[in-house]
């Protein structure tokens, strides 16, 4: 990925001059819709609007929401405009925000007004919050005859004797929650001419973070870092650090400085997680480091929670957002660091909608917004290592674990000589590993990436094999919940009686070993111990991760067995032992970045062991065990599996030192799909240093009742591969029913 420049992307109209548009007659408002360019409104009389205002135009028979990006491009007739209805009174949207929106556009080939939706995406927000009914203590007001003063009636008046000395107002809900009583005893109260009603406008603010709040002791090799972080943060101006540290060295306690410093200086700050299974021990450590939680901004809050952060972030009064990639995209007036934590995360890409890669979004909007940017991981992804090898980034290296931990032993299970007994899935030497760990009143994790029971569901009488109709994929059997589902489109169903292609009853026999399986294993072998499974579909929410996370840290659990849910970012004392049931899993389909991502999840999940004061040990079971992986992970040389990787690549001219793009042609009539993945193939651009592969059906050739083709351009790292990709497509005729999607920098290869 480029970093943006002065003159990459079209520049808003704000940026040229119009910083107030005063009195003109018209203005462009582009519309969070899927268009190329905003459409021209008249501006009524005693209306004025500046570039950024949030307004509501006529579009059709109804009214929606925009952006005002300008003074009008007059090409509309006056007398044909529509005028704009209102504008909303919510902070305009920045410079910044919509240079970032252009160039997200432009960088990932989609339609402006679609990347714009991603920052529009709490229409609510817009609307002032309604009053909310509070009560304070009536002065001089006495019970009425007959009415019985109970307890709870006593302890909400308690509370409230400090409205009459200028204490707050409260909420029903709030006084019913504080005295331990029901709403009613409130209004009962309130009917009884005891409470004086007072109408509040709503707020989100809280207790907010106090950067004097002292943090944990550092240690010399995390306090150089701290310190470079602060005067990066202090001093301003664009920059891109790299923080390199091995697992439990610290890192998120030196990068809280860097949000330290920006909150000294008044303004906001950024910190980007991969998913929401990191927050729970997150939000706690910052919120002993501040004193007060973050606001936080991810899929499972609910639309009144949206509303108001997206509302307080706008108007300057959330000082530190954590969140998913969305994030990236909220209304922030005055932004003093980003901060993207195990940046190497393939869930930062998203791959539905505008396809983009959060992390390196992240940089643009730094780059755009001239503030510094840390990337924070012990595993950094090739690209983001070799910029920071080539100097383009710096780099903050913490090489030894924080309080005196050491790294764990990670020994190679050979599968081949080291096999487990029949219809099982862990080896003896595991086996015996559990045990001892057991013994000694330490935790042990299993981890295997794969949910459910079972990844295949075949008939023993003729070999039928359960498919999801819908995707290029097998049913997963989930025994615990009685059903078969697809993880691609979450179609679900009961698990069979008997076989639907041959009609024989008891043949249907689960292939290959989930989460859920390993489970079953464990409480054969070890019925006394407490175990749990940790997974994507058996934690809803990060209520239930949380608590999963407290059981595990009070020791309520001896054995965790689950995905890679929690393999990242939890810190466990007395976790002394992980074993990895199937580490060869990542390795298969060929992907570009298989090894990578193996080595990084590997390496994350064995830095869970020996985080506290006991030593950790690792076990990974292997049929591979002469893989460079594996060797790089028994070995613990980390640059030298990234160099060997790094000469793969560049000798096939693959990122980071060439150029990917890919084009994915989807429809439901796989006749018409074929066909025009066809036509793209016939006209796509080629020459010495640019090549194109396919058309070829992708490894998941139906998804969600979806045909789907992908071609697939390379070409050098100095290439454009945007002007390349709009001409190819301008030679080819798209109809109505095919959708092309476009991957610049692909990740996902399925």
């Amino acid at each position: 990925m480029r970093e943006p420049s002065a003159s990459s992307g079209p520049a808003t109209q704000g940026d040229l001059g119009w910083d107030l548009l005063g009195a003109v007659p018209r203005v462009a408002v582009l519309l969070p819709l899927p268009l190329r360019e905003p459409y021209d409104y008249r501006v009524p009389d005693g209306m004025t609007l500046n570039p950024g205002d949030i307004v509501e135009v006529p579009l059709g028979p109804r009214r929606v929401v925009g952006v005002v990006w300008g003074p009008g491009s007059g090409q509309v007739e006056s007398g044909r405009l529509k005028p704009v209805v209102r504008r909303f009174d919510v902070p305009a949207m920045t410079g910044v925000a919509r240079r970032f929106v252009e160039w997200v556009a432009a960088y990932t080939m989609t339609l402006p007004g679609f990347v714009l939706r991603m920052a529009m995406s709490v229409p609510s927000a817009l609307e002032p919050p309604r009053p909310m009914l509070a009560y304070t203590r009536k002065p001089g007001a006495e019970p009425p005859p007959g009415f019985k003063m109970t307890d709870p009636r006593k302890r909400v008046l308690a509370l409230l004797d400090d409205t009459l000395a200028g204490g707050p107002p409260r909420t029903p809900s709030e006084l019913a929650e504080e005295a331990g009583c029901g709403v009613t005893v409130v209004r009962g109260l309130a009917e009884a001419g005891l409470l004086e009603p007072v109408m509040l406008n709503p707020t989100t603010i809280g207790r907010q973070p106090d950067w004097l709040r002292p943090g944990p002791a550092l240690s010399a090799t995390q306090q150089a870092a701290a310190d470079d972080l602060r005067t990066r943060v202090e001093a301003g101006g664009y920059s891109t650090v790299l923080l390199d540290g091995v697992t439990g060295s610290g890192k998120t306690e030196v990068y809280y400085e860097a949000i330290a410093a920006a909150l000294k200086q008044g303004k906001q700050a950024l910190v980007l997680l991969p998913e929401i299974a990191l927050s729970a021990q997150w939000l706690d450590r910052f919120a002993r480091r501040f004193g007060a939680p973050p606001a936080e901004w991810h899929s499972e809050l609910t639309g009144a929670q949206r509303r108001d952060t997206w509302r307080a972030v706008a108007k300057g009064e959330v000082p530190v957002v954590v969140g998913a990639r969305s994030a990236l995209f909220l209304p922030y007036p005055d932004l003093g660091v980003i901060v993207v934590d195990e940046e190497h995360d393939s869930a930062y890409k998203q791959e539905e909608g505008a396809i983009y890669h959060a992390r390196d979004m992240a940089v643009a909007r730094a780059h755009l917004g001239g503030l510094p940017i840390v990337l924070v991981s012990a595993t950094p992804s090739l690209e983001t290592k070799v910029n920071a090898d080539s100097r383009r980034y710096a780099r903050i290296e913490l090489p030894g674990r924080h309080g005196g931990a050491v790294l764990p032993d990670i020994e190679l299970v050979d599968l081949r000589r080291d096999r487990p007994p029949a219809r099982h899935w862990l080896a003896p030497s595991l086996t015996r590993a559990l045990t001892e760990t057991l013994a000694g009143g330490e935790q042990a994790m299993l981890f295997l990436n794969r949910r459910g029971y079972a990844p295949l569901t075949l008939c023993r009488a003729c070999g039928h094999r359960m498919q999801c109709p819908n995707c290029t994929a097998w049913l997963v059997e989930h025994r615990l919940a009685r059903k078969l589902q697809c993880h691609h489109c979450g179609l679900s169903q009961p698990l069979p009686h008997a076989c639907p292609e041959c009609g024989e009853e008891g043949s249907m026999a689960a292939c290959g070993p989930g989460v859920e399986r390993i489970a079953e294993e464990v409480a054969e072998l070890f019925p006394e111990a407490r175990a749990a499974i940790m997974a994507s579909d058996t934690l809803f929410g990060p209520r239930a991760i949380q608590e999963m996370v407290r059981k595990v840290g009070d020791h309520e659990l001896d054995i965790i067995i689950g995905t890679q849910v929690m393999a990242k970012g939890h810190h466990f004392p007395m976790l002394t032992l992980v074993g990895v049931v199937d580490a060869d899993l990542g390795l298969n389909g060929g992907d570009l970045r298989a090894a990578e991502r193996t080595y990084q999840l590997l390496h994350q999940v064995a830095g869970r062991a020996g985080r506290g004061e006991r030593p950790g040990r690792v076990m990974l079971q292997t049929f591979m065990p002469e893989h460079p992986v594996m060797q790089a992970l028994a070995a613990g040389d980390r640059d030298g599996f990234y160099q060997l990787e790094a000469e793969m690549r560049l000798e096939a001219g693959m990122p980071p030192f060439g150029r990917l793009a890919a084009l994915i042609v989807s429809g439901e009539d796989p006749t018409l799909v074929e066909r025009v993945a066809m036509a793209l193939g016939r006209a796509a651009p080629r020459s010495e240093t640019v090549h194109v592969l396919g058309p070829a059906p992708a490894p998941l050739a139906l998804l969600r009742g979806r045909h789907r083709r992908r071609l697939l351009l390379k070409a050098p790292r100095s290439t454009p591969v945007q002007p390349l990709i709009a001409e190819w497509l301008e030679r080819v005729e798209i109809p109505p029913a095919v959708r092309v999607q476009i991957d610049v920098d692909p990740y996902s290869f399925l």
